[in-house]
């Protein structure tokens, strides 16, 4: 656990301190583009935060190839060489795409090519449990073809959350702890050589998320773009492609009876395996909802809109920073309930807490539609979305004076909305006095 955590903070160390100049190069190169109408944010901000993810990447490989308990991972097994050439080619598009605007074709099939090169060297599925059915080896055209749908589909749904001020990185990293947690149970729990890869990928994007949030969390200062968010998508999918399909379920030694009965038996534990695309089910849900919606209006797929999961949480009346936590809340509630239910099935205690945050959430989602207000004695103590709103006094005028001319203010990045103008008069002058 020592080796990872010094991994996990040289990654964090590393993206967190090549951040700041990476953004100067960004401005320099003018890698800044025009506020588009589906964008939050109110300012131009630079791009470009995948290289300091992927030298943050480079460095956590480096460090753990140099450690004696996590050489073995490069010892015995080519996946971290394949994530890393993939990660670069897929890196290498989305830099592309963030200074000059790729089509979104292309970047299509620079991310199944990327899964493609993972599958060459190795990095693919081999086959699946299936309840009630047992372990299905998949041929090797029906693993290269799954591993490269569940690279695309990981990467774009990463890609589509990818809207608010740290919502992406925050929610790929509590999925990443969710995954690692499982990854190492399965290589020290029940000494799983073949879990290893998973947990150093895990670990290391932890790391990467970590150090790149300081400068993403509202207002940002900088935005991962196309390289980031491509870059920890693809990393996400291959720590799930090396735990569902490489880890062989017979090494967990629990199988008693016939393969129907066994499997039934330890489905809870397979959770994670059967279904990982469920420590990011909510960017997922964002995806096909998106997909879905567009499709219905007679869009492209890729036709960008405001329609998605935080744009809505806006729109309610939720501020920016209140619609990242409650999609951090919600995506740590699945990764991790999944992650409980696995280790303790039998537990009424698990799906009793499950279904109570699960109300909480609810109740913190809908909060905006039913605003308490303050008595007037409290009002000085609570926020001023919870008091009475005051009537406008009516302006008394002067006799030859000239009527108030009043400067609206465009709301700035840090106000209490994202969505909508709003206009705000500074000049307060008393009626009467002279401009």
């Amino acid at each position: 656990m020592r080796d990872y955590l010094l991994t996990l903070c040289v990654t964090a160390a590393v993206t967190y301190l090549l951040t700041g100049p990476v953004r100067k190069f960004a401005i320099a190169t003018g890698a800044m583009p025009e506020i588009r109408a589906r964008d939050v944010h109110r300012e131009p901000t630079p791009r470009l935060g995948g290289i300091a993810m992927f030298f943050g990447l480079c460095a956590g490989l480096l460090v753990a190839d140099h450690l004696q308990n996590l050489n073995s991972v490069f010892e015995l097994s080519n996946e971290p060489r394949a994530l890393l050439s993939g990660a670069a080619l897929i890196w290498l598009i989305g830099v592309l795409d963030d200074k000059f605007e790729l089509d979104a074709l292309i970047k299509l099939g620079a991310q199944m090519i990327s899964a493609g090169v993972m599958v060459v060297q190795g990095l693919t599925i081999l086959w699946l449990p299936i309840p009630g059915v047992g372990v299905v080896s998949l041929t090797q055209w029906q693993g290269t073809l799954l591993t490269v749908a569940l690279v695309v589909l990981t990467i774009n749904a990463v890609n589509f959350v990818d809207g608010l001020d740290g919502l992406a990185a925050g929610m790929v990293c509590i999925a990443a702890t969710a995954f690692f947690l499982y990854a190492y149970r399965l290589w020290y729990g029940y000494t799983i050589e073949a879990a290893a890869p998973a947990t150093l990928f895990t670990v290391i994007l932890m790391g990467m998320c970590l150090g790149f949030l300081p400068h993403n969390m509202h207002p940002a200062r900088i935005f991962m773009g196309d390289s980031g968010s491509m870059l920890i998508g693809l990393i996400l999918a291959a720590s799930a492609i090396s735990i569902t399909g490489q880890v062989d379920p017979d090494t967990l030694k629990i199988f008693e009876g016939s393969t129907r009965q066994a499997t039934h038996a330890a489905l809870p534990v397979f959770i994670p395996l059967l279904l990982p695309l469920t420590i990011i089910a909510i960017p997922m849900a964002d995806l096909i909802l998106a997909i879905v919606r567009r499709t219905w209006k007679g869009q492209s797929p890729f036709a960008a809109d405001r329609g998605h999961l935080h744009h809505r949480l806006l729109e309610i009346g939720h501020s920016h920073s209140r619609a990242v936590l409650i999609m951090y809340f919600w995506s740590a509630l699945i990764a991790f309930g999944t992650l409980a239910y696995s280790v303790h099935s039998t537990s009424m205690w698990i799906v009793l807490g499950i279904t109570v945050l699960s109300a909480v959430g609810l109740v913190l989602l809908l909060l905006p539609r039913f605003t308490p207000r303050a008595p007037r004695w409290a009002e000085s103590f609570v926020p001023p979305r919870y008091r009475r709103r005051k009537l406008p006094a009516v302006p008394t005028t002067v006799a030859g004076a000239a009527p108030e001319e009043r400067v609206p203010v465009p709301t700035g990045i840090n106000g209490a909305t994202a969505i909508g103008n709003r206009s705000r008069f500074t000049d307060r002058r008393k009626a009467g006095t002279p401009s």
